[in-house]
């Protein structure tokens, strides 16, 4: 059968964008379609520039015209993000009395990103420094055990006539968590929508006081989570966590790169190597690299980043978080040693990128038609 354009446009009305209410048609979305015999080109303007919506998007657009269209066909879809004067209002531009906001994302899951954040917040306070920490991370929230404070519930605190959550306080760390408000067994079951709802009413609904430094625990991949949090706040950086393994760095380069596009543009601080290596309580000088060896410091190389610190398979470690007791709390240990020498590392480095760099802009979405990123 011959393509015409408007058999292409009959298929594409049958998509709704995600979070749009609208067909792909109706939005405004498609800005161009072409037919060259069997060849279709489809140039698409969308307001998400994260990978797994640019990939969706793609996906759908490809499967309508297959199924309604013709399978014999090599669809080629061109996705923008295109910049517009039309400006969307957000929420609030910085949490007062926080001074540094700092993400820690993994792209993949499994890789030790909640211990690591935890342990990060806990030898900043060992520092001295006035520290908090989000557990975005809406569908698997753990920074609430780690921190010994499962079962709690944290309570409303009146401030300037506003009800305010009065996060937790665990080991000098002020503590807030989805955590806190699902049931232990409970699996939270929500749309990014509702995901980005409760991400911002961590932030914002919470009373954090004078804060040096707000850790926020990002849960894996590069979607709709971490979108809210460029749009909502501007950061200071990002620490990426990866694991030796390829498949792992493939997934931490694309969570740097996530960090680093024009769009976001949010400093990436450093990598840190999780489960680096192993050492056996009988051979303390012996290592083992059960999942390679040097992989995270040598795609930090390649990526340009700093490589923060190399963490190895400790049982301490694994044995501290189950306890709700970070192992930066323990006295001149190994891995307490570890990380509060990373701590220390981490606040030079903030330094420096706050002398050098210029405050990061919050990513604003605008709409016209078609969708697009600014900075703000």
């Amino acid at each position: 059968m011959s393509i015409s354009r408007k058999n292409i446009e009959e298929a594409l009305s049958k998509i709704t964008l995600p979070n749009q209410g609208q067909s792909v048609i109706e939005s405004g979305a498609i800005k161009n379609i072409q037919v060259f015999g069997t060849e279709i080109i489809i140039d698409i303007e969308i307001d998400n520039p994260t990978l797994q919506y640019k990939k969706r998007v793609e996906s759908e657009c490809i499967n309508a015209i297959h199924q309604y269209v013709t399978k014999n066909s090599d669809v080629k879809i061109n996705i923008a993000v295109q910049k517009s004067n039309v400006k969307n209002k957000l929420k609030g531009k910085e949490i007062p009395g926080v001074k540094n906001i700092i993400a820690v994302s993994s792209a993949k899951g499994g890789v030790g990103k909640s211990t690591i954040a935890s342990n990060i917040a806990v030898g900043l306070s060992n520092l001295g420094y006035e520290v908090g920490i989000i557990d975005a991370d809406i569908y698997g929230p753990s920074t609430h055990i780690m921190f010994g404070l499962q079962g709690e519930y944290p309570t409303a605190i009146n401030i300037d006539g506003k009800s305010k959550i009065n996060p937790l306080v665990s080991y000098g760390v002020r503590v807030n968590s989805i955590g806190f408000f699902a049931q232990s067994q409970e699996a939270v079951v929500w749309r990014g929508p509702m995901a980005s709802k409760a991400l911002n009413q961590l932030l914002w609904d919470t009373h954090w006081g004078e804060l040096d430094y707000l850790i926020v625990d990002l849960p894996p991949g590069t979607g709709d989570i971490h979108l809210s949090l460029v749009q909502s706040i501007p950061l200071t950086g990002a620490i990426v966590i990866s694991t030796p393994q390829d498949i792992a760095l493939a997934d931490a380069r694309k969570g740097v790169h996530m960090f680093q596009m024009e769009e976001i543009d949010v400093p990436v601080l450093g990598i840190i190597e999780n489960m680096s290596y192993f050492i056996p309580p009988d051979s303390q000088d012996k290592k083992y690299y059960i999942f390679g060896n040097s992989g995270a410091k040598l795609l930090a190389e390649d990526l340009n980043v700093s490589l923060l610190a190399e963490i190895p398979i400790e049982q301490s470690i694994r044995e501290a978080a189950d306890a709700g007791r970070p192992a930066a709390m323990q006295k001149n240990t190994f891995t307490s040693k570890i990380f509060n020498k990373l701590s220390n590392d981490l606040v030079n480095i903030i330094q420096k990128r706050n002398v050098n760099l210029p405050p990061t802009k919050r990513v604003e979405i605008t709409h016209n038609k078609g969708c697009s990123t600014n900075k703000k």
